[in-house]
């Protein structure tokens, strides 16, 4: 029987916590406002000798993930923790990563991209991210931000996905937010994540390796992604059966979308991250007036679950996606794009508008949830227009 500590954590300590517990060989990383703390934590348990990792203090993100790249090749677990600008900074290792079907964990606090500059939450880092080959997590609460972080471990390093993977939390409202968590014992999660088994490692044995080597011409390129493109669409098996065993540890479900009170449900908002809790906030109150409202909530965002998302929203009158970044001149932001998708193969046709907001850490209140739903029951009887709008406090 595993031991459960209540632990009244921010969403950095508990991924810091998380990390520690799975034991990574190298964390390669650089500081950046608000995911500095996951680090800095973490640097206090190598110092303090509560875990045995090869720490590495980089000058740059780009450097991080570069070095994260070189120990993962050699056949090392590897770990690092990223946000906004570092990310960015990150691009042409992110693809050097995925490419070369190399299991790296990395956390991303999700934050506003500049310009202007802005330290607060969104999600406009992370979607530059979304067609980088990276299996994505959003987590909505820190509880949840430690589930996805160790979960993600063994995922990343299952022989039939061996991809990189990040898990997200959103800039400062989980990030640094207080709440009550529950932290399993350390040999029930060593024991879930397992040892890393690497295939081919660099310095491993008398066989030569390399990794990451020129393609000519285009014909090995295209065979590479197409074997990327085919792991991570054959991931979505792997990732349940881990989400299983860690329910079976801990108890708590994992599954790669959170439906409230959709299955009867006439308007449906559909959102990634920490905002769902205001959602579920007001479609309970407009429950209580006699409106079916409903919230789904995406949890695995890549590789994205449109069959569940399509079951989910199906009997719907009309739904509103809200994404809190924008995709200048697609027609509608990132998930407004992946969810209209999903929908596109239902027999009957269901109005949807796409709403951008939270941008840069406005505020995201009850008030904005009631705009949006009182909107999708004019969308369902024809008097709003489809198509996308910024949804903020200032109307």
């Amino acid at each position: 029987m595993s031991a459960i500590t209540v632990f009244a954590g921010t969403g950095n300590n508990m991924v810091a916590e998380a990390l520690r517990q799975a034991a990574p060989d190298v964390v390669a990383a650089y500081p950046i406002t608000p995911q500095t703390t996951i680090v800095e934590g973490y640097a206090k348990f190598v110092a303090d000798g509560r875990v045995h990792t090869e720490l590495v203090n980089v000058e740059s993100e780009h450097s991080a993930l570069s070095a994260c790249v070189g120990a993962s090749a050699a056949g090392a677990r590897v770990a690092t923790a990223t946000s906004s600008q570092g990310l960015a900074l990150m691009w042409e290792e992110l693809h050097i990563a995925s490419g070369m079907r190399l299991p790296i964990v990395m956390a991303n606090a999700n934050r506003a991209i500049s310009a202007p500059i802005n330290i607060h939450g969104d999600h406009s880092d992370v979607m530059g991210a979304r067609d980088s080959g990276w299996i994505i997590f959003f987590a909505e609460t820190a509880q949840e931000a430690y589930d996805n972080t160790i979960i993600s471990f063994p995922i990343a390093e299952d022989p039939a996905v061996s991809l990189p993977v990040l898990t997200t939390l959103d800039g400062f409202i989980t990030t640094h937010a207080m709440e009550r968590c529950e932290l399993l014992d350390d040999a029930t999660v060593k024991a879930y994540v397992g040892d890393r088994v690497p295939e081919n490692p660099l310095i491993a044995g008398d066989k030569p390796v390399s990794h990451g080597m020129f393609a000519s011409l285009g014909g090995t390129y295209f065979e590479v992604k197409k074997a990327e493109r085919a792991a991570i669409d054959a991931s979505p098996p792997v990732i349940q059966k881990y989400g299983d065993a860690w329910e079976k540890v801990c108890g708590r479900p994992f599954d790669f979308i959170d439906s409230f009170a959709c299955e009867d449900a006439d308007f449906i908002l559909v959102m990634l991250g920490s905002a769902a809790g205001n959602a579920r906030t007001v479609a309970r109150e407009l429950r209580a007036q006699g409106i079916k409202a409903g919230v789904l909530r995406v949890r695995v965002y890549r590789p994205f679950p449109a069959d569940a998302v399509r079951a989910a929203l199906k009997g719907a009158k009309a739904i509103g996606i809200l994404d809190r970044s924008d995709s200048f001149g697609a027609q509608y932001g990132p998930l407004g794009l992946d969810v209209r998708a999903a929908l596109y193969d239902l027999p009957q046709r269901i109005p949807t508008r796409n709403y951008v907001f939270g941008l840069g850490g406005a505020d995201v209140t009850l008030e904005t949830m009631h705009k949006a739903y009182a909107e999708l029951a004019e969308l369902a009887s024809g008097t709003l227009d489809e198509g996308l709008s910024y949804l903020g406090t200032r109307g």
